[in-house]
């Protein structure tokens, strides 16, 4: 698994990795404690990619567009 901080990844890091979480669950070859471990690990990585997908959103819904459906700008969301 990554070194990297759940909260520092993207949602492309965030999004790999919970996959290869999910793949070592399924297959059952890892012990009782480690599956624990990945489950919390997957739980952290799944609540990241949403938090990454609405802040995501938010920008697309921010977007501005002229009067031809061309963007002209985009607001400023706040915490991101």
């Amino acid at each position: 698994m990554s070194e990297t901080p759940v909260e520092k990844m993207s949602f492309e890091q965030a999004m790999t990795e919970l996959e290869k979480v999910v793949g070592m669950l399924e297959r059952g070859d890892v012990a009782l404690e480690e599956s624990i471990t990945l489950y919390e690990r997957g739980a952290a990585l799944k609540k990241r990619c949403e938090q990454k997908l609405k802040e995501a959103e938010e920008k697309v819904a921010l977007i501005t567009l002229d009067a031809d459906g061309n963007p002209v700008g985009t607001k400023p969301v706040e915490g991101l």
